[in-house]
């Protein structure tokens, strides 16, 4: 995969007026034909991007990357990955950018950089309607699960306290599954983003319990390579320009029913 780097030098001023315009932006006189970002994902992962009834790709951070490209005048194609090895994908130039609730930590920044955070997040805990645990100290002696690679992980195991307290942690390839080991009884709790965690539970209703206490705040942001300075900065200004014309509330409205937009 080409990075994007000329085009992007050389498109600037011109996109950044037809992004102020709300138009498609038309590419610089001599600039390549086909400008391309390919975006990693897990693809179960509602509601920031999964599969819909006809297998087609949805969710929030899909139509905010849509219409980012759209703003910066290039084609984004979907990419699901592995995510725990999203870091391998991206810096092996497999995929141009992780856009997928990406939580902005101190670890990933080490080998990730990151636009202006676009989102805050909680790391919430759901339990099973019925379930006797109503605080994290309850958590001791307990199974827990989680999504593998995600931040749900590292916020269990920041807490020292209860991750020493737990009887197991298990980690799962995707939320979905986790939540079905949940309802069949092989996990007491299960960590995850709150966007995500809350959004499941609703097409579930009755069935699971989120907790008062959570695991801690944090930011979402989109994550490129640390040379793909020229990336880092456009996308920085269209999120940003997103932000202040209200598309961006917009299409938060459209996922969560509120502007949950940072």
């Amino acid at each position: 995969m080409k990075k994007l780097t000329a085009v992007f030098l050389a498109c600037a001023t011109s996109l950044l007026a037809a992004c102020g315009q709300g138009d498609d932006p038309a590419p610089q006189a001599g600039a390549p034909a086909a400008q391309k970002i390919v975006v990693g994902l897990d693809d179960n992962f509602p509601p920031m991007g999964f599969r819909d009834e006809s297998n087609q790709l949805v969710g929030f951070d899909i139509d905010m990357a849509r219409e980012a490209a759209r703003r910066m005048g290039i084609e984004v194609e979907f990419k699901p990955i592995d995510w725990s090895a999203k870091e391998a994908e991206l810096n092996g130039k497999r995929v141009d950018a992780l856009w997928n609730g990406l939580t902005i930590t101190e670890e990933r920044k080490k080998n990730i950089a990151f636009t202006a955070p676009y989102m805050a997040n909680h790391q919430i805990i759901l339990v099973a309607q019925a379930s006797p645990v109503q605080a994290k100290a309850d958590l001791a002696g307990r199974v827990v699960g989680a999504q593998d690679g995600s931040s749900a992980v590292d916020a269990i195991k920041k807490d020292t306290q209860v991750a020493a307290s737990l009887k197991g942690l298990k980690l799962f390839g995707d939320n979905v599954t986790a939540l079905m080991d949940l309802s069949a009884g092989r996990l007491d709790a299960v960590v995850v983003d709150e966007v995500v965690g809350r959004y499941l539970a609703s097409k579930r209703e009755g069935q699971y319990r989120v907790l008062d206490e959570n695991f801690g705040t944090e930011d979402y942001g989109v994550g490129v390579r640390k040379d793909d300075t020229e990336l880092l900065a456009r996308l920085d200004q269209t999120l940003d320009a997103m932000k202040k014309d209200g598309s961006a509330a917009r299409i938060a409205q459209q996922w969560f029913g509120a502007d949950i937009i940072k």
